[in-house]
């Protein structure tokens, strides 16, 4: 698995960076959990400080692109982040602990 980055913003007044990737792979789809640890890793951060935002795909390509945004601190993440991709990328039970993270139930109402 070999990653780009395309695009990197720094975004100050919500204390973020805002990423675009490109990654290339072989044989499967690789999952979220897997390109977010890759892009901690890339960009030297902890992973539950990292939210994928979207990962696309196309048919007979082994080319994956997608967004992400890099927060400073965990707190800026809870403040700003939407529950929905903090649960989907595992990081509400890093940041929330396993109990108080918000159900996938709450995260398909809101």
């Amino acid at each position: 698995m070999e990653m780009s980055i395309t695009s990197d913003k720094q975004n100050e007044l919500l204390s973020r960076r805002e990423l675009e990737f490109t990654i290339t792979y072989n044989g499967a789809t690789p999952p979220r959990k897997m390109v977010q640890a890759k892009l901690a890793a890339t960009m030297n951060v902890a992973r539950d400080q990292v939210v994928l935002d979207s990962m696309k795909t196309r048919f007979g390509i082994t080319i994956l692109k997608g967004s992400a945004r890099v927060y400073q601190n965990k707190d800026d993440l809870v403040k700003l982040e939407r529950a929905y991709l903090m649960t989907r990328g595992g990081v509400a039970e890093e940041v929330f602990g396993a109990q108080d993270a918000p159900s996938e139930d709450a995260a398909e109402a809101s």
